[in-house]
């Protein structure tokens, strides 16, 4: 379990990875600095992937320079992985390199430089009767170097990977590339609301590991009305709260700042996906997106939905047509509904199969001018117009 400590840590060396990296490793504190980055290799290295690991575990050091001394931790890679704090009585290899270099390249931008003075010993390879036994001490330490370098991972196959039903069963992750490619290197705060799993405090969770790959910078939230406090970790939080709620859904400000992406993944039930628009898009920061998946329940009566009254702004996808009035709120007539929040903030909806993806902004560019004509014109007195370089200019008569 991790606490809101830890994601406060992080986040600050995030932010750090790419200034005054030296003194926000002071005050996090170096061994919780390489623990937090150790922590973070794992989860990018797939390490279940490595035949041999159930009979012969592997046991790498890592040896982090800083401030003129060394900070010690290591890996101890099995059926699973674990790390720990301090220099291991044996170990298969050890990883030699700057702490505040691992930092940037773990946590920088993509374009931040990889470990170019990264140094492996191999410490069984003179002695084949030990080395034959743990050959695959190099694809671990190579899985764990990845992570340094690794930006590009496909989305399909991190949600393949991780159990999430975002490919598969749906299909929204090229919709997803599309959207959130553009800032995937960027330090983001996103919340997913709905983590799965319903009762079982240690099941779901699939879809937040997946963005936490994804988001090799980001902070990520889920918010479910179980308690799932189980699933935290390093750029993982869980939030229980009720998404029908519209009080609690406006406190997620308070508790986590802005938001740059909501995904709505939550009961789908339609009162309970309008509540949580008109509550948290809001809180999206301008920038941001905001996503609504399985609209298909926006047609199916037990969700609140109708296949009849599809323009009914009581289904999903009825509220959420009646947004797409607002993108021109600036031209209706005189006469027409006073813009709202969402109409000022609303610039560019896109819709797919089951699913919609909200832009936020500032939609305040301003009326059509006054010269183009409000009512439309006939061929004759289309023809009658003089157009120059600076639009109408005047009526043309012969």
């Amino acid at each position: 379990m991790t606490t809101n400590r830890a994601h406060h840590e992080v986040r600050a060396l995030i932010l750090a990875a790419e200034g005054d990296a030296g003194q926000v490793v002071r005050q996090v504190g170096a061994p919780r600095t390489a623990a937090l980055l150790v922590d973070e290799l794992i989860g990018r290295a797939d390490l279940d992937e490595v035949p041999g690991l159930d009979r012969t575990p592997i046991t790498v050091a890592f040896d982090l320079a800083f401030d003129g001394g060394t900070v010690s931790h290591h890996v101890v890679a099995g059926k699973s992985a674990e790390h720990r704090p301090g220099a291991p009585a044996a170990a298969h290899a050890t990883i030699e390199v700057d702490l505040l270099e691992l930092l940037r390249a773990t946590y920088g931008a993509w374009r931040a430089p990889s470990c170019q003075n990264l140094r492996i010993r191999w410490n069984d390879i003179e002695d084949i009767a030990a080395l034959s036994s743990s050959m695959h001490v190099f694809h671990v330490v190579q899985r764990l170097v990845r992570g340094t370098t690794e930006r590009h991972a496909d989305l399909s196959e991190l949600s393949l990977r991780n159990g999430s039903d975002k490919w598969g069963l749906h299909y929204y992750t090229p919709h997803y590339e599309r959207h959130f490619g553009p800032l995937r290197d960027r330090p983001l705060t996103i919340v997913e609301l709905g983590i799965g799993g319903y009762g079982d405090p240690a099941a779901g969770g699939a879809s937040l590991r997946m963005w936490k790959r994804y988001f090799p910078r980001a902070v990520i939230h889920g918010v479910d009305i179980f308690d799932k406090a189980a699933l935290r970790e390093p750029r993982i939080d869980t939030i229980q709260g009720d998404l029908s709620d519209p009080a609690f859904l406006a406190s997620l400000g308070e508790r986590i700042g802005p938001i740059d992406i909501v995904i709505d993944d939550g009961s789908h039930y339609c009162p309970d996906v309008i509540a949580a628009f008109r509550a948290m898009f809001g809180l999206v920061r301008p920038g941001g997106l905001y996503v609504v998946e399985d609209l298909q329940t926006s047609y199916w009566r037990g969700y609140g939905g109708s296949s009849e009254r599809r323009d009914d702004p009581a289904t999903s996808m009825g509220y959420l047509k009646k947004l797409l009035d607002g993108l021109t709120h600036e031209d209706h007539e005189a006469g027409g509904a006073e813009p709202d929040d969402v109409a000022r903030t609303l610039t560019g909806a896109h819709f797919y199969r089951s699913l919609a993806v909200f832009d936020k902004g500032v939609n305040q560019e301003g009326p059509s001018p006054s010269w183009i004509p409000r009512t439309r014109m006939t061929y004759e007195e289309m023809t009658d117009v003089e157009w120059g370089g600076d639009g109408l200019k005047a009526d043309s008569q012969e």
